[in-house]
Formats: C-alpha cells, structure tokens, sequence
C-alpha cells in the first residue's frame, strides 16, 4: 500500500491549493456570515475539471482516482468545509451512482453537464423519521413522486437530484429516479439556518404528484437500496476526507497563532505544554488521513471498502471536532472571536459527525462487519 502521490497527483494536487488560495479562502468567512453559495468558486473548480475528479474522460472526466479526489476534498475544506462538502455531496452522492448505475443515455443526459460543473448535484435520502416514505408510483410510462425529503445538502442550487421512493407498498422496496429542477411538482423549501457549513444550502424537498419519465429510473426497479448504501459508503470517504481538512486547516492556523502570539516576552509556542497538544494533534490527524487514503485506495482497487469508510469517517470526524475545540482553546479568548478562523472551523466540524450516518451509525456498521449483531 503506497500513498505517495504521483507526479500527475502532486500537480493536480497543487492547481487545487492555487485555486483554494485564489478562488475559497478570501470568501470562506463572508459565505459563512452571509450564509451564500460560492458562484464563483464553484465556477472556478468546474472549469478546473475539479467537480469531475474520478470519473470517466468520455463524459468529460479527470478519470483519476479516489486518492486524489479524498486529497482534492481535503485541500478544499482546510481553508472551506462548506466548498468542500459541496464539492464531495455533488462528486459522491449524485455523480457516482449516475456513473455506476445509469444507463449510456442517463449518462450522456446527465453525468457528462455535471462532471463539467455546468449542473450541480443533489442526493435525496433523509427523511425526518426512520425509513422512506416517499411513494413512486408507475402510470403507464411516468412515476408519481409524493413525498418529502429533509435536511438536503446543495438543495437551492442544486439542477439534479437523486431521490429514492418506496415503489412495491407490499414489501417496502425502494427504487432510485434522477429527477431535474424545475419538474412539475418537485419544490424546494426555505434553507436551514445552520450552526455550521453555512456556506451549503441545507433544505426540504417536496414533491407533489411530481411526475418523470420512466427513463429516469436509476438501475433497476427495487434496487434503490443497494444503490443508496453503496453512494452512502462513497460518501463517508468524502466526509472523512472533509474532517481532516478541517482539523488540518484548524492545527495550521493554530501552530501560525502560538508562534506570533507573545506573552511574557516570548512565543506561547515556547511553552511545552503548547508543544505537547499541538504534537497530539497533528498525529491523530494523521492517523486519520491515513484511514481515509485507506478507504480510498480500497475502492480503487474494487474492494469491500464499506465498513472502512464507516471506521475513516468515524475517526476523522471526531478528530476534527477535538482539533478544532483545542484550536480555539489555544487561541485563548481570540479563539472566540469571528475575526479569526478555528470558531467557524469547530461549528463546521460538528455535522460531520452526524451527516451521511451519525457517529453511532458508523458503529453499528463497524460491529456487523465484526460479526456483533
């Protein structure tokens, strides 16, 4: 197992921080304030191919691997976590399974306008109790969505959609349909006002005797469990990946601070005891960079990798919520203060433990892996 990046890796890797520096980091804390999309930057990373990282050329892909996209994510949310997950809900969890599941011409339809970044995407699973209520029904060539869809990452801004409904009442099995903005009876809800990522619009999706065409269902009929878990198992990388970013991005500005902050005649950075968390830090991170290139590499090479981006996300996101809390302690009151970075970068960290399965989900999935059920 070797992660050492490539040279067509290290100058990809290296656009993406010029592009970060240029086009996410000078808005990072004005999205946040204001709650508003970045137009821009997103503009810029699809122009970049950056929106399209893992798949194929023919629709307009990088078709590198899912180290590098894991890496591109990381780039992206050290200096923004909402870029990041915009980027990675859109590459992972509307992209991907078009890519994986979708016939030639969904494909061309739709995969080929969003790995250009010309569309953005959306995934639609959560509901606000357990399981989905969500109906498609067929008549004649069409389905009849009614339904509803919460807490919708890329929702406003979103032209795609991947929905999944109940289509068998009898059995409760799910299917998977591509659904477009601006369909007939499909509405968008009022954004979240969100602790963190603010950047991402967060919202309801409706659907009220929305009406596609059967071509639009994605894989087969009742299969839209399947397809949902293992978008879900790619998404987990995503998010692992955007932890570390943040925990990283949190540690550098920390290490900038106790180096330039004086006290008593000297650098706080002086201090062992400052030394001692900032070495704490700095390795946990790595040990969850590590478990995310693990998980990468492990879809990279087709195998089982589910209940390793189960323990990666796990990991990672709870690192990143310890980072960026010692982040702020370090920083001392300044820590609490909006005009410096790691209070933004702890509100941003918290979702990860919670969105694409909880903390406590990845550990039921961890322990059946294991056999423990």
């Amino acid at each position: 197992m070797n992660f050492k990046f490539s040279n067509e890796q290290e100058v990809f890797l290296s656009k993406v921080r010029e592009l970060t520096k240029e086009y996410v980091a000078p808005i990072a804390a004005e999205i946040d304030r204001e709650a508003s999309f970045p137009i821009n930057s997103i503009k810029a990373l699809g122009e970049n191919g950056i929106m399209g990282i893992p798949f194929e050329k023919k629709y307009g892909g990088l078709e590198m691997d899912n180290l590098t996209y894991a890496a591109a994510v990381e780039e992206l949310s050290k200096a923004c976590a909402s870029t990041g997950v915009i980027m990675s809900a859109h590459t992972s969890l509307c992209c991907w399974p078009i890519a994986t599941y979708g016939t030639e011409e969904q494909k061309t339809k739709y995969l080929t306008p969003l790995v250009s970044g010309e569309k953005l995407g959306a995934f639609g699973w959560t509901e606000s109790e357990a399981g989905t209520k969500t109906t498609a029904v067929k008549e004649g060539d069409k389905y009849i969505i009614n339904g509803k869809k919460v807490l919708i990452t890329n929702s406003h801004e979103a032209d795609i959609f991947i929905i999944f409904a109940k289509t068998n009442p009898e059995t409760g099995s799910l299917s998977a349909f591509i659904v477009e903005k601006g369909t007939k009876g499909f509405a968008i809800g009022e954004a979240e006002d969100k602790m963190g990522v603010r950047g991402s619009s967060t919202a309801e999706l409706f659907f009220d005797n929305c009406i596609i065409p059967e071509e639009n269902l994605l894989g087969n009929l009742s299969g839209g469990f399947k397809i949902a878990m293992a978008t879900l198992n790619g998404g987990r990388i995503g998010v692992a990946a955007q932890s570390v970013g943040i925990a990283q991005g949190a540690l550098d500005a920390a290490i900038n601070y106790v180096k330039n902050r004086m006290q008593l005649g000297k650098p706080i950075s002086h201090h062992q005891n400052t030394q001692f968390v900032i070495a704490d830090l700095q390795t946990k991170i790595d040990a969850a960079r590590l478990m995310t290139y693990r998980a990468a590499n492990m879809k990279d090479l087709g195998e089982d990798y589910g209940y390793m981006a189960s323990m990666a996300k796990l990991f990672a996101s709870e690192i990143a919520m310890e980072v960026t809390t010692k982040a702020v302690q370090l920083f001392g009151g300044n820590g609490y203060s909006k005009k410096f970075p790691v209070e933004r970068m702890m509100r941003d960290a918290k979702v990860t433990e919670i969105y694409e399965g909880t903390s406590e989900i990845q550990k039921v999935i961890i322990a059946s892996h294991m056999g423990i059920k």
